[in-house]
């Protein structure tokens, strides 16, 4: 019977669930080449460890690896009900909060290996941790979309370490009891986007008005076809970006956004190269760990990797 240890956190409602030991050899390369190789000949792993029975479709899965780069504490590979994820943000938080957990890091930085890129992160102590994120971008502006029984969506394209299409909500506030029509709509935008020219796009977030606080509220929805609980730190960075593009936030300046649960994350952005409307964002929330728990993987059991 196969072991494999986890320790399970939630970022701002989001869970994320770190891979601490019995994951398979996927050797020493950088860590976009071993995703490739878990993609290629380990799937089943990925799968038992996020899918029911073990898991569920919101949960994030986090893969613990040895750094090729010499500069990085650890290499992360993330993964979902369906796939892989080149970036997770709630999920970089809640890896920093693991590791603050089993007394690895102490307060202060350190610098994570991902597939899409080396990010540094902070541990702040009482939970709450920054993610420096990869550099982010608009790719389009104002993409015009017909979609059936909806009518026309403009929104625009942009990359915070995940592909976004981001679109105000004309429909009424982000609330929790209109989450079954927010999917079923995000889900037609996505369909119809992805056969319009961005076959790359997995997310789609919508952003209205704020509820608690903040700067605004969004409901994302993740490539599985659940919504994240948490703000979503790869989805606040691609709205950063296009708030820098659209020159409505100043670099420096502190954007606080909400989820569609309430739970809130922290950015601001410096430029990077602000012709090209390249910036290096970084998210501040909070982590918190809910169990440590050893995955048991019976040989006889049907659904020993998972329900896909």
């Amino acid at each position: 019977m196969d072991r494999i240890h986890v320790i399970d956190s939630h970022t701002g409602g989001e869970p994320t669930r770190v891979v601490i030991s019995g994951g398979p050899d996927l050797g020493d390369g950088p860590i976009s080449g071993r995703l490739a190789l878990l993609r290629e000949h380990f799937d089943g792993f990925r799968a038992a460890v996020v899918n029911e029975p073990r898991g569920s479709e919101v949960l994030v899965g986090a893969l613990l690896c040895e750094p090729s780069d010499p500069s990085c504490s650890v290499g992360i590979i993330f993964f979902n009900n369906i796939g892989y994820l080149g970036m997770c943000g709630h999920g970089t938080i809640g890896v920093v909060a693991t590791l603050a957990h089993l007394g690895k890091i102490g307060d202060g930085q350190l610098r994570i290996e991902t597939p899409v890129g080396i990010i540094d992160a902070t541990w702040h102590g009482k939970g709450r941790a920054s993610c420096a994120n990869v550099p982010s971008y608009r790719l389009a502006k104002d993409i015009r979309l017909d979609v059936p029984g909806l009518g026309v969506v403009v929104g625009d394209v942009a990359w915070g370490g995940n592909w976004f299409f981001l679109t105000k909500s004309n429909t009424g506030p982000l609330v929790l009891n209109d989450v079954e029509r927010l999917t079923d709509i995000a889900w037609r935008i996505r369909k119809i986007l992805n056969t319009s020219g961005f076959p790359e796009v997995d997310h789609v977030e919508f952003y209205g008005d704020p509820q608690c606080g903040g700067d605004s509220r969004n409901f994302v929805l993740c490539p599985g076809r659940a919504y994240d609980r948490s703000p979503c730190g790869t989805g606040t960075s691609a709205k950063l970006a296009c708030l820098a593009a659209d020159g409505m936030l100043p670099e420096g300046v502190e954007w606080v956004q909400e989820s569609f649960i309430g739970s809130k994350f922290r950015g601001s952005f410096r430029w990077l190269d602000q012709e090209k409307g390249l910036i290096a964002p970084t998210i501040t929330g909070s982590a918190f760990i809910t169990s440590e728990a050893t995955l048991l993987l019976d040989p006889d059991d049907p659904f020993r990797t998972g329900i896909r």
